[in-house]
């Protein structure tokens, strides 16, 4: 087997930092102990890529590890089964201080692709997932929302999968005591032989499965273009050593860092070329936040462009405005390409861009002869303020809703799950939510992005009205916009509650 380059690109995380993740490598197969590179073994590239990430502490459980690998300074515990295998990450759950990670050593992946999970700063409750089919090593998972609705093993049944699990699991501090328990249930289960068919390599998966059933919510991770595989023999070892190698990780995790998800003028007239400027920024060492404070300036430029009225005012104004987006789209895209994640830098770019944007309309009514657009600025401010209060207000509720009520739990004993929640609700609540769902794919997902006018869509009706007419035709254009996005939001947050 060739040899290979464990690091293809930067690795993300600061190895030093407190307090830190430990890691649970699962080395119960004797793929384990392939070999990998120039003296080593598949075991001790997982853990040589553990030392380049956030990781305090590792701690591997294996079966025999009298194959060669080099455990070092690691902490190791010899197991005899699987059930002992759960009964071990339980005992570290109990007395971890700090996030646990579970993965397996028969991985291949890129560093970066780890990093994505294990490498930031949150530490959150996470999973790697990967589209495509799901297959004997790949067990299937579904994702609603960016969550990991159902978890497959090889007992475990998934409806409607749309995703695969990639084998690495991160439980963050708060969902330690679930993870205890789920893993004593299942090592119990898993004694008493009640999970016909569960492999002796499927410790991950069923902890995932475990947590998922149990009303964990667990982010799923997805890696992109980049390479997280588990194999089962040196053959699959080695091919997926070629693919790992044959991937332009920089490329790949710039992808990764383009939102996918954004709105219609942002994804077309932004995300599609920033990229450049977000490489650019990173060879120039400027940090996220530096991003934010230049997208402001140019923000505040275009105000005081707007103030003088006359076309080429305008025009320079709406120009101005337009890379102070660019700028700000900027600044996210740097972060998640850097891993540079910070609170103060997440706050900052939340304030901000209500900052720049109240700027802009006062300079829009500044520069409108005779004051005239002021009432009408003031309107649209309203509204633009009540539609993103009635957001964060279904948000906290509905995370105090999650808190407080009791968790759904699936028993572990039965191997379907339950149906998918986008199934038909009753009442006209369940109508509304039907109907919505049908402008899912096509021109219709565009509209339902449009219709909300995010900052994008906003910003584009500030540039391009304020360019080519004037001040008045643009706040009645964000005041017409913005009822009607107002009006959409509540019935849609309105219905959600309901249903």
């Amino acid at each position: 087997m060739e040899a290979d380059p464990i690091r293809s690109g930067t690795a993300r995380g600061d190895p030093g930092a407190e307090p830190g993740t430990v890691a649970v490598v699962v080395a119960t197969t004797p793929v384990a102990s392939l070999p990998c590179a120039a003296g080593g073994t598949l075991l001790d590239r997982v853990t040589e890529q553990l030392a380049m990430l956030p990781i305090r502490e590792v701690h591997i459980v294996a079966r025999d590890i009298a194959g060669g690998a080099d455990t070092g300074a690691h902490g190791v515990t010899v197991s005899d089964g699987l059930a002992e295998d759960l009964r071990t990450v339980a005992k570290l759950a109990r007395t971890a201080i700090s996030p646990l990670a579970v993965l397996p050593a028969d991985l291949l992946a890129h560093t970066e692709a780890l990093a994505l999970l294990l490498g930031h700063p949150a530490r959150p409750t996470g999973a790697i997932v990967a589209g495509g089919a799901p297959g004997p090593l790949r067990p299937p998972v579904r994702i609603e929302q960016d969550r990991i609705a159902s978890a497959g093993t090889s007992f475990h049944r998934v409806g409607q999968a749309n995703a695969t699990f990639r084998g690495v699991l991160l439980v963050g501090r708060d969902h330690l005591a679930g993870l205890a328990e789920v893993a004593e249930e299942l090592a119990d289960l898993v004694a008493g032989r009640n999970l016909a068919g569960v492999g002796d390599h499927e410790l991950p998966e069923l902890l995932l499965a475990g947590l998922v059933r149990v009303g964990v919510p667990v982010k799923a991770v997805p890696i992109g273009g980049l390479h997280c595989t588990r194999v089962g023999d040196a053959d699959e070892a080695g091919r997926a050593l070629r693919e790992l190698a044959a991937v332009d990780v920089d490329a790949a995790r710039l992808d990764a860092a383009i939102k996918s998800d954004d709105g219609f003028f942002t994804t077309f007239c932004v995300s599609s070329w920033s990229r450049h400027l977000v490489r650019l920024a990173a060879k120039a060492h400027l940090t996220p936040n530096t991003v934010t404070g230049m997208s402001v300036g140019l923000a505040v430029i275009a105000a005081v462009w707007f103030t003088g009225g006359h076309r080429g005012a305008m025009l320079t104004g709406a120009v101005a405005l337009y890379l102070s987006f660019v700028l700000d789209c900027v600044d996210g895209q740097l972060a998640r390409y850097t891993g540079r994640f910070s609170a103060l830098g997440g706050w900052l770019d939340a304030i901000c861009d209500r900052l720049k944007e109240f700027i802009v309309y006062a300079g829009l009514a500044i520069g409108y002869p005779g004051g005239g657009a002021w009432p009408l600025a003031i309107a649209a401010l309203l509204v633009q303020v009540t539609r993103h209060m009635a957001d964060f207000a279904y948000a906290g509720a509905r995370a105090d809703a999650r808190r407080d009520a009791p968790r759904p739990r699936r028993p572990l004993t039965v191997p379907w799950d339950d149906a998918p929640s986008g199934g038909a609700r009753g009442g006209a609540a369940g109508s509304v939510l039907a109907l919505a769902r049908r402008f899912d794919g096509g021109a219709g997902y565009w509209l339902k992005k449009m219709i909300v006018l995010p900052v994008g869509e906003r910003t584009a009706v500030i540039a391009v009205t304020a360019g080519l007419f004037d001040a008045r035709v643009t706040f009645l254009t964000l005041l017409g916009w913005g009822l009607i996005a107002l009006a959409y939001t509540v019935a849609g947050r309105m219905a959600r509650s309901l249903a």
